[in-house]
């Protein structure tokens, strides 16, 4: 296969993302202005920050074997089968949890395995290790000659491919804030921004390990820090994957409010943190700020992102 078969503009992308504005008085009353950056219609199969990070890195796979990294419900997993199956390139999908390799696939695995990604289950030892140059020399002597993206899709390839969204957003909103898991998008939206704007991250996971994985990221994207950005590290609910009722409460009230659907784990933290810092005063009065919808709650259980 060709790079000229990988032409990801066959598939039609919703670019640039509509940027659709939010009446909601628990803004309104502190002088902000809330603006959704809806990535998550970008493309239904690759939707919102997976296509700008997977796009970069297939454009350079060309159309060789991609191989990559996820948990049992990564949305990263589905996206990368899916557009292996809408470009015609082979996939293979290195899944958490030997356990799970004599059970049934559950629907996001099963996704995975009709759009023809090839399963290789591995024990989490084994995957916490998966960047040691041992480990992928076995995954590779196993499945030949691939293109490794990270799990999460996030490298420097993908932050460059996000500093995209930063550019659709130039001088469109004073803080744009995202959901964060590992980083790339935070890492490349800040580099698009405009200088004066701020990209501010909220992560999802537990750990402050994140301010050091963007600065690696770009470092390796741009040759040093870009672009003005901040975390928010008080909104991840417990850690990974973990909600409370008081967002699931959250986050229906902002579907009933806005007839938006809201996925409960990246984008009602992201919600509701900008909403208590509203409330708190961390925006300036005139404040205009923009969340961006990095999905939809088809894929609520997300590996990383």
């Amino acid at each position: 296969m060709t790079s000229e078969a990988l032409d990801l503009s066959r598939l039609r992308p919703v670019l640039p993302s509509p940027l659709q504005p939010v009446e909601d008085e628990r803004f309104a009353r502190h002088g902000v202005r809330l603006l959704l950056k809806r990535d998550d219609l970008i493309h239904p199969d690759l939707p919102g920050n997976k296509w700008r990070k997977l796009a970069p890195n297939l454009r350079a796979a060309a159309g060789r074997t991609v191989l990559t990294f996820g948990g049992a419900y990564s949305n990263h997993l589905r996206a990368t089968a899916a557009a292996g199956r809408l470009l015609g390139f082979p996939t293979v999908g290195v899944v958490r949890g030997a356990e799970l390799a004599g059970r049934p696939l559950n629907p996001s695995l099963a996704r995975c395995a009709a759009d023809g990604m090839t399963l290789h289950f591995v024990d989490r030892a084994t995957y916490r290790a998966k960047g040691d140059p041992e480990v992928l020399a076995g995954l590779l002597s196993a499945f030949g000659e691939c293109c490794v993206i990270p799990e999460g899709g996030s490298n420097a390839l993908a932050a460059q491919g996000c500093t995209e969204l930063g550019r659709e957003l130039r001088g469109r909103a004073d803080t744009v804030a995202v959901a964060c898991g590992t980083g790339g998008t935070l890492a490349g939206l800040a580099a698009g921004l405009a200088p004066g704007q701020r990209a501010l991250g909220v992560p999802v996971l537990r750990g402050g390990f994140l301010g050091a994985a963007v600065r690696e990221l770009q470092q390796e994207a741009f040759g040093g820090p870009a672009g003005s950005w901040s975390l928010d590290e008080r909104f991840h609910f417990g850690g990974y994957a973990r909600t409370t009722p008081a967002l699931h409460a959250f986050a229906d009230d902002f579907e009933q409010r806005h007839g938006l659907p809201v996925e409960r784990l990246y984008v009602a933290k992201l919600l509701h943190a900008l909403t208590e810092l509203a409330g708190e005063g961390a925006f300036p009065p005139g404040t205009t700020v923009a969340a961006v919808v990095t999905g939809s709650p088809q894929g609520a259980s997300d590996s990383s992102r």
